[in-house]
């Protein structure tokens, strides 16, 4: 296989860190331009080999290389004008738009990779790091549940990003959990568009740096067992090698800082044909970074773990 060349846009958050990691261990992809607005000039700290400097950002100073695909780590709102400049500069260039500004375009290609067709477009818009949660767990339900699925999600501060605001006040987090979006979040929009459309998800905030934890309240079609349920998730899932079902309640430590799944806890209350269960990853891996670095690999016709497995 040859080396592709990677370009990213956005790379001192905390999701652009992730995914220098990711790409300095990958053996087939080599990231040759990081561009960041605040840190112009300076050396990125975690790269290896030769020394590479955070490029100007700024629309009016970037000037863009020849690399063979480029990654947008940007805010949301942010990304199309920058779009628009790799598309003048390299049209055959492969993008993958991490933000949510591409999630509802016909245009661009949404792809969670482990339920998704092998990527046909140069033009790649990830998921969400809560809608990829969401996504797991409904997958294998979609066509046994009965009306609207109620999900609450528990996120570390990290996916508040980087910049300080009310999301990530470390004040205001001590010892508290601080619920945000009560209606109509942007994740639960974009599972309502890509998986299923009866969601209703609160999102909350904790004292955590990284993870989510999700819990589902799913009403079934007809009554099941939670051992049926859950040979349900390790029938779907078994060829999958970053998802892990088990019967026990997922820890949110056994996630953090991995590129791993994790599903279990399936109870189930056979009255009302009720199914409770969690999913645990982490928000800046398998809910951003992971999913990138599988995107770029299946656009070039490799397996979507290649280099992270």
């Amino acid at each position: 296989m040859d080396t592709k060349t990677i370009g990213l846009l956005g790379g001192r958050g905390y999701v652009g860190q992730e995914i220098i990691k990711l790409l300095v261990n990958h053996k087939y992809l080599n990231i040759t331009s990081i561009f960041s607005s605040s840190k112009a000039g300076q050396s990125v700290p975690l790269n290896v080999g030769n020394e590479l400097l955070y490029q100007d950002l700024s629309l009016d100073k970037i000037v863009l290389f020849d690399e063979d695909a480029f990654i947008l780590a940007l805010p949301n709102n942010e990304s199309q004008n920058y779009v628009d400049l790799i598309h003048r500069h390299n049209p055959q260039a492969i993008i993958v738009d991490l933000s949510a500004d591409h999630r509802f375009d016909q245009a661009w290609e949404y792809r969670v990779p482990e339920l998704s067709e092998t990527v046909q477009s140069t033009k790649i818009s990830n998921p969400g790091c809560y809608a990829s949660a969401m996504q797991f767990m409904l997958e294998p339900l979609k066509n046994i549940l009965a009306g609207p699925v109620h999900l609450y999600g528990i996120s570390g501060y990290s996916g508040a990003g980087a910049t300080p605001n009310s999301r990530n006040d470390q004040e205001a987090l001590q010892d508290s959990i601080l619920p945000y979006s009560l209606v109509s979040h942007l994740h639960e929009k974009e599972v309502k568009a890509h998986s299923y459309p009866e969601i209703l998800f609160t999102p909350h905030v904790g004292n955590f740096f990284r993870g989510i934890m999700m819990t589902g309240n799913f009403i079934l079609l007809e009554s099941m067992s939670a051992d049926e349920i859950y040979n349900l998730f390790v029938k779907h899932y078994q060829s999958e090698q970053l998802i892990c079902i088990q019967p026990e309640l997922p820890n949110l430590q056994d996630v953090q800082n991995t590129s791993n799944v994790i599903m279990g806890g399936f109870a189930v209350d056979q009255e009302i044909n009720r199914l409770t269960f969690c999913c645990a990853l982490d928000n800046l891996l398998k809910g951003a970074a992971t999913q990138t670095v599988q995107n770029l690999n299946s656009a070039f016709g490799w397996d979507d773990n290649l280099g992270i497995i």
